[in-house]
């Protein structure tokens, strides 16, 4: 049952984040970035007060590929979104569904972040990020954890943002939800990233035993496929099954590239490797060519949008073009992965094959790796992109006490590593088992007094605003 709240306050806070390797994927390659935190305190009617937490990597030109914006812009384009949305969230007093307070404010978002010419899926970060600590706000005042608090759907999840579905299409999703007991990590083998050797994507030091991995591409057919056929050589040196995904993070430029790719993975013997254990594509093309571009005789793979996936009816759209998935982070929006989630489940109910796939922005080990995984375990994720525990060194440079407190409260998904606390893998698997406390996720919360202040950007006038 749908519990009414009131957002009485909100705050944000950082932290930076150093890599201990570099992340290339598509044109940018990243070495450090900071991690926002959003505190919310609410008020549920009946209940009293409540405070939630979230976090997310604040990541450059993923949300915002545009050429002619340097890294840091981008990065300021994130923190406006979340300020906008702060100020949003916190304009309205009175009590409603943590869902409506969502959708109440989705539109005036995104128009207010067009203004400064932030696009829409960079509009979305900030709602995203505060959404995440209003439920877990709830939750933990509810004295109920996630899976069984969303099964309730104690959000109030409807169906007023996806007219294509009815409020009874939600609700019966959602009370089939269940958590699963392990979610296998997806090893994610950057642009950069050693191939050969020790070091290497057979390591198993370096890919924790994973069953799955995700190959970035860079958008040249000729090149991605000589760099295919030697991962996919050192692959077929491990001692059991695998699969993989490939990503392309918007780099290839049209379809006539993606076609080239294509033929050589279905004709190619020296790719059968990948192409024999091959599960999808993830966003091949930038987000502007995918709305114009029918799949056709290209589709003979599977496809998933992601950097497309800016608005509740991207899949709509994208359905009609011949994808079938669409990813799911946290950082896009929890009630869009539902949404998205029943969709998939409702088209998949007619004969056809639609899912939603498991993704990951280098989520980081505490809060925001809980948070995704919790979210995809509820909605029938088998396996997840999981490269935070892979670019930074366990917690990083997190206080000891609060890793610590981390590895106390969630001893089947922390384990001690000499000085540092890193995620646990078993057997290629994470387990959500102690996902179970109350709240999103997550049995503790950050400490607040060793963050740093969340570092405002400027707002960006466009010409035409001037005139």
């Amino acid at each position: 049952m749908p519990l009414p709240l009131a957002v009485r306050d909100i705050t944000l806070f950082e932290r930076p984040v150093r890599f201990a390797r570099p992340f290339r994927f598509g044109a940018v390659t990243v070495e450090a970035a900071a991690q926002v935190f959003v505190r919310a305190e609410i008020e549920i009617e009946g209940k009293g007060r409540s405070i939630g937490a979230s976090a997310e990597l604040i990541v450059p030109k993923w949300f915002d590929k545009r050429a002619h914006l340097s890294p840091e812009q981008t990065v300021d384009e994130l923190r406006r979104s979340l300020a906008i949305a702060r100020e949003l969230y916190m304009a309205g007093s009175g009590y409603d569904t943590a869902f409506a307070h969502h959708a109440s404010r989705i539109a005036a978002q995104v128009e207010a972040c067009a203004k400064e010419d932030i696009p829409p899926l960079a509009a979305n970060f900030g709602p995203a990020e505060i959404d995440k600590a209003i439920l877990d706000a709830l939750l933990r005042g509810a004295g109920v954890n996630f899976f069984d608090g969303m099964a309730a759907n104690v959000a109030g999840v409807d169906a007023r943002l996806s007219p294509d579905l009815s409020n009874d299409d939600i609700t019966r999703f959602l009370a089939r939800g269940r958590r699963r007991d392990r979610v296998a990590i997806r090893h994610t083998v950057g642009l950069d990233d050693k191939v050969e050797g020790e070091g290497g994507v057979a390591d198993p030091h370096e890919n924790s035993g994973t069953r799955y991995f995700k190959l970035k591409l860079a958008g040249n057919p000729e090149t991605d496929a000589a760099r295919l056929v030697g991962i996919g050589r050192e692959l077929a040196k491990l001692p059991y099954a695998y699969h993989v995904t490939l990503d392309a993070n918007e780099q290839y430029a049209d379809l006539i590239d993606l076609r080239t790719l294509v033929d050589r993975l279905g004709r190619d013997a020296a790719l059968a490797p990948i192409a024999s254990r091959l599960l999808y594509i993830e966003q091949p093309m930038p987000r502007e060519v995918t709305r114009t571009s029918p799949l056709k005789d290209v589709a003979a793979c599977d496809f998933i949008i992601d950097e497309a996936d800016d608005s509740y009816n991207a899949f709509v759209s994208a359905r009609a073009l011949g994808y079938r998935g669409i990813s799911s982070k946290s950082c896009k929006g929890i009630y869009k992965s539902v949404v998205n989630a029943t969709r998939a489940a409702k088209w998949s109910a007619g004969g056809e094959k639609f899912f939603i796939a498991g993704e990951d922005l280098t989520c980081q080990a505490g809060l925001a790796v809980q948070q995704d995984l919790a979210l995809g375990a509820f909605l029938g994720v088998t396996h997840a992109e999981r490269n935070g525990h892979h670019y930074v060194d366990g917690f990083g440079d997190t206080p000891a006490d609060e890793a610590n407190a981390f590895l106390v409260a969630h001893p089947d998904l922390y384990a001690r590593a000499g000085d540092k606390v890193r995620l646990a893998i078993h057997d290629g698997d994470l387990l959500t088992g102690s996902l179970t406390a109350p709240g999103f996720a997550s049995a503790t919360h950050p400490l607040w007094p060793a963050m740093q202040p969340f570092q405002q950007a400027k707002a960006r006038i466009l010409q035409e605003q001037t005139i």
